[in-house]
Formats: structure tokens, sequence, C-alpha cells
């Protein structure tokens, strides 16, 4: 599949902003079974963007500055992009959960795609004994790795409720685990918490998922949004695989990874800083194209 992506943000702000610094995190990164074949960053009103070095995770980073007055800020990002993946296939003969565990234990990869660097707590996914022991009824050590993946992710899917308003971006893993309901990050930030409590290393992918609109309706120009899923490793031979929470599915063709990190809060598509006073409101518009 051959994507184009159009991601737009804009700030309106309620009195002038003066200065401000932000990491942009909207360029999807080359992955395994994906390539990034163009490529374009637009800011209005024009500020300056130089590249920076990812502080943690697998990103790729662009620092602006605007140091001059402003009361609006349209960011876009338009990608096109490649993907070609296929969709796992569990088998009795994957390593186990155990195997995975050891090997992730004895890897001696320090870089960001390394699986010892998501095997423990992180900031925005602490470790919670009520969602280990939930999760663990799908973790048995000697299950084979990909149809634990799989079976966790579809009980998740089918025990917990897309619900735009039970949660907010900061809610923590235990409130949306109680409410049973949230939105991709929640559902994502469980299984995280679950597998990593297992002793697995399991990453938080952002990104973008294809929708296809009800038979006989149009699909809406920016109706798509950013998406939330799970990357676990799965040993030497197998690598990352992917694994979707919300949706109950593989990462497959209809997945776009753009950053891998611990947690949201070391790949979220903007942060930063802002000097000014006043309210703030944001709007974000995401559009996500089949080429032909």
């Amino acid at each position: 599949m051959i994507y184009d992506i159009r991601h737009v943000t804009r700030f309106d702000y309620g009195n002038n902003v003066n200065f401000a610094r932000c990491n942009l995190r909207l360029k999807p990164i080359h992955w395994s079974g994906q390539s990034l074949e163009d490529y374009r960053l637009t800011i209005s009103p024009s500020g300056r963007t130089a590249p920076a070095r990812a502080e943690a995770g697998l990103a790729n980073v662009t620092r602006l500055v605007i140091e001059e007055p402003v009361r609006h800020l349209v960011i876009e990002s338009v990608s096109r992009i490649v993907v070609d993946r296929l969709i796992p296939i569990p088998a009795p003969t994957d390593p186990t959960l155990a195997e995975i565990a050891a090997q992730a234990r004895a890897s001696r990869d320090p870089s960001p795609a390394g699986p010892a660097y998501y095997l423990f707590p992180s900031p925005l996914i602490p470790l919670d004994r009520d969602i280990a022991d939930w999760c663990a009824i799908d973790l048995a050590p000697d299950r084979p790795c990909l149809e634990a993946a799989i079976a966790l992710a579809r009980r998740i899917q089918d025990e917990f409720e897309f619900d735009t308003e039970a949660t907010l971006v900061d809610t923590k893993p235990h409130d949306a685990f109680v409410k049973r309901g949230g939105v991709c990050q929640d559902f994502a930030q469980i299984m995280i918490t679950g597998l990593r409590a297992a002793g697995l290393p399991a990453a938080y992918a952002s990104g973008y998922i294809r929708t296809i609109p009800p038979p006989g309706e149009e699909r809406l120009v920016g109706a798509d949004a950013t998406h939330a899923w799970v990357l676990l490793w799965c040993g030497e031979q197998l690598g990352w695989v992917g694994v979707d929470p919300t949706n109950g599915i593989w990462m497959a063709g209809d997945h776009i990874v753009m950053a891998i990190g611990r947690d949201y809060a070391e790949i979220a598509p903007i942060d930063g800083i802002v000097l000014g006073s006043g309210a703030q409101q944001m709007d974000v518009s995401v559009d996500v194209a089949p080429v032909g």
C-alpha cells in the first residue's frame, strides 16, 4: 500500500505568544515493513526549524522555534509512505514468553531498538498489580509469544469499551483499567503494563491506521486521527511484532509507524514550551489516503 498522509495541527492563542520552542515528531520513521518516499513540513507563520536528536525512543525530531509574536500557529506535515508488511501467523514453534524474557535480559543491545530498554516501567506506564494480574491470564510463561500477544489484545478489545469521553491524554493506565473504557492510548498502555509485568519487552507505537468508511459512504477528508498500539519483542528471529488492542488485530498493511518509545511522553507528536498568557485551543486534522 502507498499512503499520502496529511497531519495539520492548528493552535489559536487568547493573547500573543512571544516565544515558543517545540519538538515536532511528525515525520514517520523508517521501520520494518515501511519506507518513507517523501516528506514536507510547513509552518505558518514561519519559524526556525532544525533537526534535533531524539531524546529517547525511535523518532524523527524537528526543533521549532518561534521568536515573533503570534496569535495563530499552523503546523502541516505531509508524507508519502509505502507499507509492505505481512500479517504475523502464530505457530507452535514460536519462542515462548519465558524464552523471550530470558533473551531480553541477556541482550547487550544498548540502542533505542534493543529489547532491554522496554523491559521496565516508565513514567506514564508504571507497574500496576491489578493490571498485571488481569493480563497474566493470557501470559503463561510456556505459551508461544504470538499466540499470547493476540489473545491478550483481543481480550482487551472484547472487555473494554472505546469511549472518547472516558479518559484524557494524561489519564493513568490504572484509571482507564478500572473504568473498562478509553481510547487507543489507554488500551496500549494497559497491554504494555501487563507485558512488562511479565518480564517482556513492550514498546508504545504511535502513528496512523487506515480507516475505511461504511459501505456507500465517502471517506471524509481530515476525519482520521493518530493511533497507538503495542510492539512486543519476540526474540532474535521474529524481532518486534506489532499488535493493536483497540481493534484486536496485528500491525500490518493498514498501520503506519510514526514513532516508537517507552510511552507517549517520549514520542508525543508535538510538545514544548510556549511563553504567553490567555487560553489556548488546539485542533488536529489527519487524513490517511491510499494512493490509487
